[in-house]
Formats: structure tokens, sequence, C-alpha cells
């Protein structure tokens, strides 16, 4: 197709563009289009130009997938080749490099979230998606963070394939370029969730399993679906009144403890993860509301169930036992985890990821990392290549991945509730303890086999909790020792220059 642009000079401040596209080898025009616009305004975009032309719909749609494909391929070409030069020839260890790359993120964060801007759509929901992934330089998750979220967008669903294959063949480009940059299982991964969220009725089948698993549970609340008003575009529900959970002066306003909010957050989620199996893929502050009825002061709204992740039930029991691992940093459970996760031994990385302390860590549950664990942590972490990285998530079960973006997001709304990370990684080991307990069958079991169940877990999570408090006290028995015996040095080095003057006079 060829297209020709004539440009008529005007006397008012207004320019006139003529627009004719012809086929190839052919003098015959098959459209024109004419547009008026001030040039003091923002240029006329392709969208309006398509909405206000003459062109058949069949044309139309044709050339705004291309120019929106031109537009992604040139925005990750010219990312490519920003990181490509931009990084050249600098030592992967050094200051410099490392300054040179956080501007190279920042950048280019900023460019794909024009390119998702622009495109709408697909590119939206992608951005939003990769902006909640905790593995994503912090750059990233910044500046795709402000992309608005909705639940399905016009068109979304005719644009999917175009936008995929575009997805998947820069993936492919990226990786023949940099063998070591593998973004393919990022790709698959979102094509699959997305396409969950496509499905108003899926999506209705999953919020009405959700109220069924937390039927017991006063502290949640899953809007009712009415089924006679709903279809796979349209999804009507219970209108529930509340704010979003990380509105922390709404919170306060209405006298709710947000460090409640957040422990009983963090419970909702770890009861999905550890005893449901049945995840919540997308629990960003939009899809969670507090709502100030309830039997507590407050009760938790669950909204847009779209993303979920049934958990294969030998995941979730080698999850919870990972979790237990974590919690009282058992090396050698968690490396034959890790090859149970096809990882081998990347498995060291676990507790960092998940707890913040290395696997060598002697620091208490939840305190970090003492200086010298960060030193020696930043020279290891120096010899990772991008290979590891990629090698690393490609390796991880497809549950993992859900895992860690649900994880990413439950971490950033708690830090804006003010709880310690203590309060996540107590409610994971508890829950990933009831996780492992036998599960009671109501039918079939007694009364009392039941309640020893549960009593037998309630013992086994003190015991856990007994464990992290000697280790701690331990720990704060430690520091007071170094802190007794550095004031000893002081006071007896003090005395002693007090001697050593008194005898030179």
């Amino acid at each position: 197709m060829r297209t020709g642009i004539f440009k008529f000079p005007a006397k008012a401040k207004t320019r006139l563009y003529l627009v004719a596209c012809a086929g190839a080898g052919t003098a015959t025009a098959t459209g024109i289009s004419l547009a008026a616009f001030n040039p003091n305004s923002p240029s006329l975009s392709y969208d309006s130009f398509l909405r206000s032309s003459i062109f058949p719909e069949k044309i139309q749609t044709a050339f705004h997938g291309v120019i929106r494909s031109s537009r992604a391929i040139y925005t990750i070409a010219y990312t490519v080749v920003d990181y490509k030069y931009s990084l050249h020839g600098l030592p992967v260890d050094s200051h410099e490099y490392l300054q040179k790359l956080s501007e190279v993120h920042s950048r280019s964060a900023k460019r794909i979230r024009n390119l998702c801007e622009a495109n709408k759509g697909f590119y939206v929901k992608a951005g939003q998606f990769v902006a909640a992934l905790p593995q994503v330089p912090k750059e990233y998750s910044s500046t795709l963070s402000s992309l608005q979220d909705q639940v399905q967008y016009p068109g979304l669903e005719n644009q999917m394939k175009l936008d995929t294959s575009i997805m998947s063949f820069l993936s492919k480009c990226t990786e023949w370029f940099f063998p070591e940059y593998r973004f393919e299982w990022l790709v698959s991964e979102f094509v699959e969730a997305i396409s969950f969220e496509l499905d108003f009725i899926q999506e209705a089948r999953n919020s009405e399993r959700t109220a069924k698993n937390f039927k017991s549970n006063d502290m949640v609340r899953v809007p009712h679906i009415f089924w006679e008003l709903t279809t796979r575009q349209v999804l009507t529900m219970e209108f529930c009144r509340g704010r979003k959970v990380d509105a922390v002066e709404f919170l306060k306003e209405m006298g709710i403890n947000p460090i409640k909010v957040a422990k009983a957050l963090v419970e909702v989620y770890a009861e999905m993860i550890f005893i449901h199996g049945f995840v919540h893929g997308d629990p960003h502050p939009g899809n969670i509301l507090v709502s100030p009825e309830g039997r507590y002061g407050f009760s938790l709204v669950l909204l847009d169930h779209g993303i979920y992740k049934q958990l294969d039930e030998g995941f979730r029991l080698d999850y919870c036992e990972l979790w237990k691992a974590l919690i009282l940093l058992d090396s050698k459970k968690i490396q034959q985890l890790g090859e149970c996760f096809g990882v081998g031994k990347y498995a060291r990385y676990f507790p960092l990821i998940f707890t913040g302390r290395t696997i060598d860590s002697k620091s208490p549950l939840g305190r970090g990392m003492s200086s010298d664990e960060k030193r020696n942590l930043k020279q290891e972490l120096g010899s990772l290549q991008m290979e590891d990285i990629s090698s690393f998530m490609e390796s991880l079960p497809p549950e993992f991945l859900v895992i860690l973006r649900t994880d990413g997001l439950l971490r950033s709304i708690l830090r804006k509730l003010g709880a310690s990370q203590r309060v996540r990684l107590l409610a994971y080991a508890k829950y990933a303890l009831y996780g492992l307990s036998p599960r009671s069958n109501p039918q079939s079991d007694f009364p009392i086999k039941a309640v020893l169940s549960r009593l037998k877990t309630n013992i086994s999570y003190l015991h856990l909790r007994l464990v992290l408090e000697v280790l701690e006290l331990l720990s704060w028995m430690g520091k007071i020792r170094r802190l007794l015996y550095t004031l000893t040095e002081r006071f007896v080095g003090g005395i002693r220059s007090i001697l050593t003057l008194s005898l030179s006079n």
C-alpha cells in the first residue's frame, strides 16, 4: 500500500491534509480522507484519522493493526539498542555500570509506558501485568504502575491475537540479539492470565467459588453475582461500599487500625495459597476494598475475580513445606525442595526472594540482613548474569509465577499500611502449617478427630513461634553481649589513657 500526504497552505491558522491510499501497482485510489485541525493543538492521531475516514472497515482495522504493531516494534527495538550501547564496555560490577543501568531502566520504562498508553487495550493490561511482577527493576514497577486499570477494554478481544503474536515475535527477536534475555515465559503467562479476564462467565464462577471458600470467614465479603443479568461480556454483581485497601487516611478517619487491616489481608491470601490452593492473581488496591461494616469493625471486599490460578495439589504441599523451611532457615530442606521445583542451584535464593534473608543468614526473622551479609550478598549477586535470571524464571513451575506476582502486590500494600514484614511472614508460617495438616471431611470424620487435628496444627504453630522467639532472644542477647564488650573496652581504654596521662605528669 502506498500513502501520499499533500499539504495545502491556508490563510487561517489551519492546515488541510489530503491523504490518499492506493493499492500497489494500481493508480486507482481506494479511499480519500480530508482532515483539518489547528496546528497549535496536538497532532491528529491515527485513531482519529481512521474514525473520520471513509475507508472500508476492514482496511481501517488492518491499518490500525499495522500502526499499533509498528509502534510496538519500534519501541522495543529502540529499547534493545539503548541497553546494548549504553552499557557497552562497562564492567558489570562497577558503580558506573549500575548508574547507567538505572538510567536506561528509567528511560525504557517511560518509553514502554508511552507505548501502552498509545496502543491502549491489550498493551495497558500487559503494562499492568509487568508492573506487578516483583522480579522487574523498581524503575519499571514505579513507572508502569501509573497505568489506569479496567476489567475489560473496548475491542480488547479482537486485538488479542495480533497483539500476542507481535509480543511473542518481539520476545524472540530480543532473544536472538541477546540470548541471555529470554522473556517467552512472561508472554505465555500474561496471555494465559488475560484470556481468563476476557470471559465474565468464568470470572463469575471464580467469584462464587471464592465466596464458598470463605463462607465461614466474617472478615471477607464477595459480591453476589446476578446470573440472569450476566453474559460473557457483561458482569452484574452486588454493589458493595468501601474504599481502596491502601487508603490509610480513610481508615484512620473511620477509626480502623491499618495494621489490623494488613494482618487480615495477608491472612486471607495466605489461606487462599496454602489451604484452598485457589489463588486470586491480581490483588492490587483497586481490587480490594475496606468496608467499615463487619463484625470486627471492618471487612474486606474482594473484587475482580478474572485472574485465578488453581494450584496443583503436589505443588501446594511442597510450597507449604518450603515456607516451613524458610521460616526455620532449613537450608538442606530448601535445596531439596528446589530440586522438586526444578530450579536446582538457584534454590539458595528462595530465602532472599521471600524473607529478605540469605540462606546462611543468622538474622532473626523479619529483621533484614547484617552489614556483613549485605556485603557478601552484593559480591555474590555481582557474579550473576542475565542468563542465570532467565534460566531461573524459565525453570519455575507456572504456579510459582502467579504466587510471586501475588506476593509482590501484597508486600506493596502492606508497606503502605505501615505493617512490618514480620506480619506477612508469621501469617504465611501459620497457614503453611495448616496447609500441611490432614484435611477433615465433615461427612465422614468424627468431630473429635477434626478437633484433635486442629489442636495438633495449633501446637505445631506455637512450637514454631517459640523457636522463632528463642532465636530472636539469642540474637538480642548476642547484641547486648557485643554492646557490653564494646562499652567495657572503651571504659578500660579510657582508664588506661587517664593513668598514662597521670604518670606522664
